[in-house]
């Protein structure tokens, strides 16, 4: 028969050697996969503030492009003539031309940023 320090020291290398398998299993499996959710939980975030933002600003644009076009409707109902219509409706749409590529690419701006913001914490995760 094997006696109690046998036993005993049997049972505590099958201790260490369970230890080390959690061990091994939480490093090579569980803290990734934590890390992995935690950086999807945070592009999720990321994501719901940027559509946020980009809807807004549209939303601004949008306005603030009816308040020129109302602006510019004024203007045409008060013009002495024909060719003060004219000029006024260039005006506009060359103004509005001008802003809406503008306003184009600030939103295309907005977009290329809240793409890296919500790529960052998973390309962090992973590194």
């Amino acid at each position: 028969m094997a006696d109690d320090t046998t036993t005993g020291a049997g049972a505590e290398q099958m201790k260490q050697a369970a230890d080390q398998a959690q061990r091994g299993f939480e490093q090579g499996f569980a803290d990734p996969a934590r890390r992995a959710g935690e950086a999807m939980q945070q592009s999720g975030q990321k994501m719901a503030e940027g559509g946020s933002a980009i809807g807004l600003r549209m939303i601004e644009q949008a306005e603030e492009n009816t308040q020129q076009a109302f602006a510019a409707m004024r203007a045409a109902a008060q013009a002495k003539d024909l060719s003060d219509v004219m000029r006024i409706q260039g005006d506009f749409l060359r103004e509005q031309g001008s802003r809406s590529m503008a306003q184009a690419r600030e939103i295309g701006e907005m977009i290329v940023q809240f793409g890296r913001d919500v790529v960052t914490p998973i390309k962090d995760a992973q590194g």
